[in-house]
């Protein structure tokens, strides 16, 4: 069991992290370009697994811990992004469920090609709520 959370996480454990700011995790979307730029983890970077190699994250911390996603149980692209950082040397953590468990939890998701950030979708989200209230 140890070994099973030292390699995944779930979207609730995720989105507690990022909420807190915690700097040392770097939340990565395996997927194409085009499926970041349809929606994503707020704060995510996209890295498409095709793209990874020693050339490509020379420029990557060390000391952080990357957590690799796609879209869910029917996708592989984060399995194959956290084995081929893991193989470069980096800890990697894939998202249980991807992108389709972190909807499902009533998280957050951006349409963009830029990060943005979990805690701003989630400032805008309380206050769309008091908004409603009146």
């Amino acid at each position: 069991m140890e070994d099973k959370l030292r390699f995944h996480t779930d979207s609730w454990d995720l989105s507690v992290d990022l909420k807190a700011g915690l700097a040392g995790i770097v939340v990565i979307d395996a997927r194409s370009r085009d499926a970041y730029t349809a929606g994503h983890i707020p704060g995510a970077i996209s890295f498409p697994h095709r793209e990874m190699s020693v050339e490509t994250t020379a420029t990557l911390g060390r000391s952080m811990v990357y957590v690799v996603y796609c879209d869910g149980i029917g996708c592989n692209a984060s399995s194959k992004g956290a084995y081929k950082l893991a193989r470069l040397g980096f800890r990697t953590k894939e998202l249980l469920g991807g992108l389709d468990w972190w909807r499902r939890d009533g998280h957050p998701v951006v349409a963009s090609s830029e990060p943005g950030s979990l805690l701003a979708a989630a400032e805008q989200r309380l206050e769309m709520a008091r908004g409603a209230r009146g």
